[in-house]
């Protein structure tokens, strides 16, 4: 068998239905973290969906209870094919956004696969079923093709809860740092830059939310009475957000602004144009930090939003002075940014400014990562993804968006190289939520090259299992 004949089988295993079998049966479970009753759902995904699926691959499974009640279980199965060759920890999520049936327009609806056109209609087709299912199909393929044998080990890790946050991810990911020890982890999801762009993503913005409240006096006052007389809170705190960032979204405050961007990153981020495919929002291109092109303030810079911001009654609004405003903060952040301090931060700022009683709440994060581009693995998922398909793939130093990434990379210590099967415009937390078959196809294939590639160059990439 050859390389070309792993590549080939894996667009025939789409081409002659066995793929949309597969991802079809896993579609239809209802694995809805965010429902409180979807707890035997979502064990039947890895228990009866994923582990014999699995096991006819060699793998060995168990499902572990989540080290944090009463979220969802956890997945490690493993195939061991040697002590001396390279070990990839390969990561997935079974549980889905709510189904939203009422509001699908395409398709069957959420819980049915339906192909209409190029698309691939069902909730957990872009996020994250139909992702893994791609990267378990293409070591299905590779194994055949080599004749039974890999070449590398394979260890994976499928969660349960990541569209609740990852609710005890980074405590059962510390308890079993023995059982996931590997030299790198390698995985899918998220968007490509562009749904004909192969992608690589190297990490991943961090993400702190946090709220400004101001409660000024019990009650409101007529504002003919009042008017003039009383501070009114939805002025005071708007006023205090635009001393934190400005009418056009640059960041005021220093210590809430990164680091300047590595050279290393702003060269791969050349000539990187973010939007233009069908459906997508036009760029703002006045907004964000002066001097930086889009690409760089989406990836490689800070952002900081107002999600939600409320004061007296917006949907039946009284003439009166409202007692109270408040408002939800979220700053995406990248690698280099120091969120340890954050609130007293912005209570120093705040008070500097002359805003006196404004509350600021303890952020919740999730930490920023970003693997070097100069790294090993990088260059070597680069060349083989060039080799499949005939072009280098984009390469993001890390996504926009924010992911468990910091459990891989600070927890278990891992090279981190994330190759999205998905697009921005697939409406993955949304009704309608599709993966696209010419994506599907070509990601089918060039995971197979990746793999194949991984199990012919084992002896040369770089080891880390051994110190773990």
């Amino acid at each position: 068998m050859s390389r070309e004949t792993a590549l080939a089988t894996a667009r025939q295993h789409f081409d002659s239905g066995a793929f949309l079998r597969d991802l079809a049966r896993r579609v239809a479970i209802r694995t809805e973290s965010q429902d409180p009753a979807s707890g035997p759902a979502l064990q039947g995904y890895l228990a009866d969906e994923l582990a014999p699926s699995l096991a006819a691959l060699g793998f060995t499974s168990q499902v572990h209870p989540n080290p944090v009640p009463p979220f969802g279980p956890l997945l490690i199965a493993r195939r061991h094919e040697g002590d001396q060759l390279p070990t990839v920890l390969m990561y997935g999520h079974g549980d889905v956004i709510r189904g939203q049936d009422k509001s699908w327009t395409c398709g069957d609806g959420p819980w049915t696969l339906k192909q209409v056109g190029d698309r691939l209609y069902g909730r957990g087709t872009a996020d994250n079923k139909g992702q893994h299912s791609i990267n378990i199909a293409a070591l299905a393929q590779v194994l055949a093709a080599r004749g039974g044998s890999l070449g590398f080990n394979v260890t994976w890790l499928v969660e349960t809860g990541e569209e609740t946050g990852s609710p005890g991810l980074a405590e059962f990911c510390t308890a079993q740092r023995k059982a996931l020890a590997a030299d790198v982890l390698i995985a899918s999801d998220g968007p490509r830059l562009a749904r004909d762009r192969p992608t690589l993503f190297l990490g991943s913005r961090g993400v702190a939310n946090f709220d400004l409240t101001l409660n000024l006096r019990e009650g409101a006052h007529h504002s003919g009475n009042w008017g003039g007389l009383l501070r009114n809170p939805g002025t005071v705190l708007a006023n205090a957000i635009a001393s934190l960032v400005d009418a056009n979204g640059r960041i005021l405050v220093d210590a809430l602004r990164p680091p300047p961007i590595p050279a290393n990153v702003k060269a791969a981020l050349a000539g990187l144009r973010f939007g233009g495919d069908a459906g997508d929002p036009a760029v703002d291109d006045s907004w964000g930090e002066p001097g930086l092109t889009p690409a760089e303030r989406v990836i490689a810079w800070n952002t900081l939003e107002v999600l939600a911001y409320r004061t007296g009654n917006p949907d039946h609004p009284i003439n009166a002075i409202p007692p109270h405003a408040k408002a939800h903060m979220h700053m995406r952040f990248v690698v280099g940014t120091d969120t340890s301090r954050l609130r007293q931060a912005v209570l120093a700022h705040l008070k500097a400014q002359g805003f006196e009683g404004i509350e600021v709440s303890e952020p919740v994060v999730m930490n920023a990562t970003r693997l070097d581009p100069d790294n090993a693995w990088v260059r070597f998922a680069q060349q083989s993804i060039q080799r499949s398909t005939g072009a280098p793939p984009v390469l993001l130093p890390n996504l926009g968006g924010s992911l468990p990434n910091d459990v891989f990379a600070d927890i278990l210590g891992l090279p981190t190289v994330w190759v999205p099967h998905s697009y921005a415009a697939c409406s993955q937390h949304a009704p309608d939520e599709h993966l696209l078959v010419p994506v599907v196809r070509q990601a089918l294939e060039l995971m197979a090259g990746l793999l194949w590639d991984l199990g012919e160059q084992a002896a040369t990439l770089p080891r880390r299992a051994a110190s773990h």
